[in-house]
């Protein structure tokens, strides 16, 4: 049975204040003391407490478990800040692997590099990050993304909305490329799965609820922005293919019977199907995949398929003793190794998908309608925290994070198998996953946890919400310091017994400009309109 690395430790009893200076160097030093520096990039271990410290909103908390994992993401992620001609972009390997684009970019997890870096404190590495995407060399259409709906997140969280217009056309253009490329017949998206980044799925090319939800997303993220600059046609012919997709994903993907959103196999676009229904649907490809919790993500899902959720804490379905399972366990090709590939999909938990699953979780809580409850988002934030570690040849345990991993065992499946294959160069050298920037964890804790968000409203302002998922006894006390909201910045506190930061207890949001917030219900929730960037 999976033995979390660190006992999920919420401190009560009353303890000193700790300096955040000293809490990053703490964490840094233990960090870069059991590291193998292979790959150093833009900004070398030596340097890390020095950039985190600048650029990194203080986050502690009274779990320490999540806490270092908070801190070790942003450890890892700095790593993958890449100098380039082109200015500097973030990297998914540290080695080069010969699918990657130019300077060994690949844009499937550029929603979630962009989700945790939107809470840097400077602009300048998303700003290029995301022009490197839609006018540099970066290949935006390698692999399925949200790219257009992250960035225009980005743009309403640190009320930038002025960049996303400036690349409003190259949006059009992206999104016009892609239906030209993928859609179907059916008004949906066909993908092939390994272009989902999730080679070798059980359920395999088809229609799927990845590239589907990605791109309802991103047409929505294109009239919001055709709308900030006054361009109501467009915002209109998007508005209506997000709708139209949106209700083709929810009519069509949807298994009444099965109560999931699932993929109807589909070998090559144009193929034409007999049937829509998942009855006819060949049994060894209908499978519940931990892909049917994404439309949930991007607000897809409604009240009507709510049943979904009975799966996840489920061991027979997606409950994995160490973390969620990419299938169902019920599934005869569960974790059956059709290939010799070293990363599928058929069973084994994947931080990327963990990632969407708790985004899904955290936008099912904010409906308010009652499928899911802050604990459940707790409980699945900490079994996540918790695999970042791995077993070194002297037996000590180590901060890590890879591709793949067991999800019983908590052993990093992709390590295991290149190590015994001698490190081929051919799949990418000599640790290859190591640090592997495919995921998001730190955006989970500042948009879950303390549930920071920040909306435009009709008028062009910027409001904050800050809803946190963290309160009461399961979580006593945690505050973060020096957070980009808006234009401006924000200190967010919980206290539960107001004995810890001096603002009596609840929460309470202090703005740059000294306005203070405070909440001291039980469940929490501060509002605020945030000054206009000028």
């Amino acid at each position: 049975m999976f033995e979390p690395y660190r006992p999920n430790e919420v401190r009560t009893a009353p303890e000193p204040l700790r300096d955040p200076d000293d809490v990053i160097d703490g964490y840094v030093t233990a960090f870069n003391r059991s590291d193998e520096e292979l790959y150093p990039q833009m900004i070398a271990n030596a340097d890390a407490a020095a950039w985190m410290k600048h650029e990194v909103p203080f986050f502690e908390c009274a779990d320490r478990l999540l806490e270092r994992v908070y801190w070790f993401r942003w450890w890892t992620y700095r790593k993958h800040i890449t100098e380039t001609p082109e200015g500097p972009i973030v990297s998914e390997f540290l080695p080069d692997v010969y699918w990657a684009g130019a300077y060994n970019s690949i844009n499937d997890a550029a929603g979630h590099h962009i989700a945790e870096g939107r809470w840097l404190r400077g602009k300048d590495l998303m700003r290029n990050y995301a022009t490197f995407w839609f006018r540099g060399s970066g290949n935006e259409l390698s692999y399925s993304s949200w790219l257009v709906d992250a960035v225009v997140r980005y743009a309403e969280s640190r009320d930038d909305r002025e960049f996303a217009v400036g690349l409003l056309d190259d949006f059009v253009r992206f999104y016009q490329a892609v239906e030209e490329r993928n859609m179907t017949r059916y008004g949906l998206f066909w993908s092939f799965d390994d272009r989902d980044a999730m080679e070798d799925s059980i359920s395999g090319s088809g229609l799927r609820p990845t590239l589907n939800s990605y791109m309802a997303a991103n047409a929505r993220a294109i009239a919001k922005t055709a709308r900030w600059v006054g361009r109501e046609e467009l915002a209109v012919e998007f508005d209506t293919k997000a709708r139209t997709l949106t209700r083709h994903i929810r009519e069509r993907l949807w298994d009444p019977k099965g109560k999931f959103f699932k993929v109807i196999p589909l070998d090559d676009k144009d193929d034409e199907l007999s049937s829509l229904s998942f009855d006819g649907i060949d049994p060894n490809r209908n499978v519940r995949e931990e892909i049917g919790y994404i439309p949930w993500m991007f607000g897809i899902a409604d009240e009507t398929n709510e049943g979904a959720w009975s799966f996840l804490d489920d061991p027979a379905h997606f409950a994995g003793a160490a973390g969620i399972r990419t299938a169902e366990a019920s599934h005869p090709r569960y974790m059956n190794h059709d290939s010799a590939h070293e990363c599928q999909w058929n069973g084994p938990c994947w931080p990327f998908a963990t990632t969407q699953t708790l985004d899904a979780m955290i936008e099912e809580i904010r409906s308010g309608r009652g499928a899911l409850t802050p604990g459940d988002f707790m409980r699945e934030l900490r079994r996540y925290a918790a695999v970042h570690t791995r077993q070194a040849d002297d037996g000590s345990l180590v901060d890590w994070l890879d591709e793949n991993l067991d999800a019983d065992t908590g052993n990093w499946i992709s390590r295991d198998q290149l190590e015994a294959w001698g490190w081929r160069e051919d799949k990418g050298g000599y640790e290859r996953g190591k640090d592997y920037n495919h995921s998001a964890f730190c955006d989970l804790v500042i948009s879950g946890l303390a549930g920071v968000r920040v909306e435009s409203t009709d008028d062009g302002a910027s409001e904050l919400t800050v809803a946190p998922l963290a309160y009461g006894s399961a979580m006593p006390y945690w505050r973060l310091l020096g957070l980009p909201v808006g234009g401006t910045t924000a200190d967010v506190y919980y206290d539960a017994e107001g004995d810890r930061y001096g603002h009596g207890p609840g929460l309470t949001v202090v703005l740059a400009n000294g306005s203070t917030i405070h909440d001291e219900s039980a469940k929490p929730q501060v509002q605020v309109l945030l000054p206009h960037q000028a």
